[in-house]
């Protein structure tokens, strides 16, 4: 088996090899899947190999393949594969052409072909011949390697430290069967998987009731779909009645060790596990204990997250950090990296641990009592990420989500009591529900600009920065929580507002173009919409989106032959954000032609999009004025805010 198990570096600069330069060709068989990576896989590529840190390696995963001695058949890995062969290429690394797929043309077409692609000379190739996917990569990996922030030579020399794990599979292997096993094969041990033994492990021998309380918040939080106390499955309601009050959406305050105490002995032994006998199951009258959520539409919903949980326990633990004034024990150290990083989490809770100072103490002489808070810390965080927090909601099994920020609340009485969801409150006392629709909306618009801006889990520390602030106000005693509360947005916003100042002290930050920092551009169209939000309801359909690519209205390469180019196409007033699939539909027409031709597109775009397209006339007036008057009109209208705080 050791000769079945190979490192392969992807990238040797000693030797001046990579991957790709060994003597045997990697084919794709054809029930694998064509290529589809996107940005969000390969910009997070991207940033794990930028988050190497010095003299590390970094396993970047396994590769299963078949040897048949002529080629190696590629069983796993193949998205992976394929991405590094791009990525490589991207860099100017030369690769031998030692990939292909199995019976796709167009696929093959286009990596034989890749070095056009990627210079765009590909003008004398067949255009309908270029695999779209495998050109959308390419096209994300440029943009993000020709960033001005992006320093190719340190990138380089850290993917020379990366490894791929390459596993050869047993002779005479079905290896359609393999493929349909490991497609169906339950997950493998994660990191939050491990970490959860780590801490139960800390609470003692002699805590059996704590640790099985602790076992039912930890999993319960795990997932992270839906509402925490809808993950809390008890007869009569035990668990939740105790955690969360009659209402079931009271911030649990009590400690691990109380809630256990009288949590426990009430579930009797192993009565909160959610297993069910053979003998139940078969049974015709056999339902499970999942409950259904109703809107106030009488529609029945489901909620999706926008983050997963080893991401959500990191927030958590920044909470805590912060709640509990933790610092580390050498005064001129963080207790943890500000990048948030699943693949370091157990690595973060550990420094928290063993070097953290809580109140003149190390944490480390009672990591017993580290649990006990953290544990209702996580709880707490969890029931307030859910109510003010977005996510996306889905009524009536539809595939069309919509952003949403709902309250758990419950209907009836005793054994009865159903869960229902309507928007969470941000109105004073005595204050009209109107005000909350507006509040609540505003809310919604302002989180989901920050979320579509801020496309990597590992960047969103506005989730963090929110989770704190509504610690403290929701758990504080001075009563006041409404009050707080109506004040949400402000709050919201600053996030934004913070990211505006500092764009601005960007040397020539009008003339960025396609690096322009889209949280400018998202919050841009925020403010066009709160505006004009109250002007015959204009702009009422405009949601945020994932509109991920910086689009020039004047194009920058226009046509060959049909109208000149322009010296000042990077310039503020001539970007917006577009989808990208609408970005490369644009193409290198004319902003009338835009215009005239992409009505649809432009009525569902950006806000800036839109006022573009209202704003111009010809492409002539547009280069000479139009442009102008609508940048000093944008910038006016970011500044303002900042103006608002001084």
């Amino acid at each position: 088996m050791k000769d079945q198990v190979k490192e392969l570096k992807v990238l040797d600069l000693k030797n001046n090899t990579n991957i790709f330069d060994g003597e045997l060709q990697f084919i794709i068989p054809l029930y694998q899947r064509a290529y589809a990576w996107e940005d969000k896989q390969l910009v997070q590529l991207l940033e794990d190999v930028n988050d190497i840190e010095e003299g590390e390696k970094y396993y970047i995963g396994s590769l299963i393949v078949s040897n048949t001695g002529e080629k190696l058949e590629v069983i796993d890995g193949q998205q992976r594969l394929t991405s590094l062969y791009l990525l490589l290429n991207c860099l100017g690394i030369n690769t031998k052409h030692s990939l292909s797929f199995a019976c796709r043309k167009k696929s093959n077409y286009t990596l034989e072909h890749i070095h056009e692609v990627i210079n765009e000379t590909d003008g004398d190739l067949e255009g309908e011949m270029l695999q779209d996917n495998i050109k959308t990569g390419i096209k994300i990996l440029k943009e993000n390697i020709g960033r001005e922030d992006f320093d190719k030579n340190k990138f380089i020399e850290k993917l020379s430290r990366v490894i791929l794990y390459q596993i050869e599979v047993p002779e005479n292997t079905d290896m359609n069967r393999y493929f349909e096993i490991m497609n169906t094969r339950g997950e493998q041990l994660e990191q939050h998987d491990i970490l959860k033994a780590k801490l139960m492990d800390y609470l003692g021998d002699n805590a059996e009731m704590e640790k099985e309380m602790f076992s039912i918040i930890w999993d319960a939080c795990s997932d992270m779909d839906g509402y925490v106390q809808m993950h809390f499955i008890s007869k009569n309601n035990v668990v939740r009645k105790e955690l969360f009050g009659d209402s079931w959406n009271d911030i649990p305050i009590d400690t691990l060790r109380n809630y256990s105490m009288r949590i426990i002995p009430q579930l009797g032994k192993k009565q909160n596990s959610q297993a069910h006998k053979i003998s139940e199951i078969i049974d015709q009258d056999f339902k499970t204990e999942e409950e259904e959520g109703y809107n106030e539409n009488d529609e029945r919903v489901r909620f999706e997250s926008i983050i997963s949980f080893p991401y959500f326990l990191l927030h958590a633990l920044k909470v805590f950090i912060w709640k509990k004034e933790i610092t580390h024990q050498n005064l001129n150290k963080k207790i943890i990296d500000d990048l948030l990083d699943d693949k370091k989490l157990i690595t973060s809770f550990n420094n928290v641990i063993e070097n953290g100072i809580q109140k003149g103490q190390p944490i480390k002489n009672d990591r017993k009592k580290f649990v006990r808070d953290f544990t209702i810390c996580l709880l707490q965080t969890r029931v307030l990420f859910d109510e003010y927090i977005i996510k996306r909601e889905y009524a009536n099994n539809s595939n069309d989500g919509e952003w949403s920020l709902k309250t758990l609340y419950v209907s009836g009485q005793g054994s009865q009591k159903k869960p229902y969801f309507k928007n969470s409150t941000f109105t004073r006392v005595g204050e009209w529900d109107k005000t909350n629709r507006n509040r609540c909306k505003t809310n919604i618009m302002l989180e989901s600009a920050l979320r579509v801006s801020y496309t990597s889990p590992k960047v969103m520390h506005w989730i963090t920065s929110l989770l704190s602030w509504l610690t403290e106000v929701c758990l504080n005693k001075d009563g006041k929580i409404n009050e707080h509360i109506a004040a949400y947005s402000e709050i919201i916003e600053q996030e934004a507002i913070d990211e505006v100042k500092n764009f601005f002290k960007i040397d020539n930050c009008l003339n960025l173009g396609v690096n322009t920092p889209h949280i400018i551009l998202n919050y841009l169209d925020y403010l066009i919409w709160e505006r004009d939000k109250n002007s015959d309801r204009k702009y009422e359909d405009f949601t945020f989106e994932f509109r991920n690519s910086v689009e020039h209205w004047y194009p920058q390469n226009p046509s060959k032959g049909t109208f000149d180019e322009w010296d000042q196409v990077d310039r503020f007033g001539n970007l917006c954000l577009l989808q990208r699939n609408i970005n490369s539909q644009f193409s290198n027409i004319a902003p009338e032609a835009k215009k005239s031709n992409y009505k649809p597109q432009i009525e569902k775009g950006s806000l800036k999009l839109r006022v573009m397209a209202e704003r111009t006339s010809t492409q002539q007036n547009w280069k000479d004025f139009e442009c102008a008057e609508l940048e000093e009109e944008m910038v006016e209208l970011l500044k303002s805010k900042i103006t608002e705080q001084e």
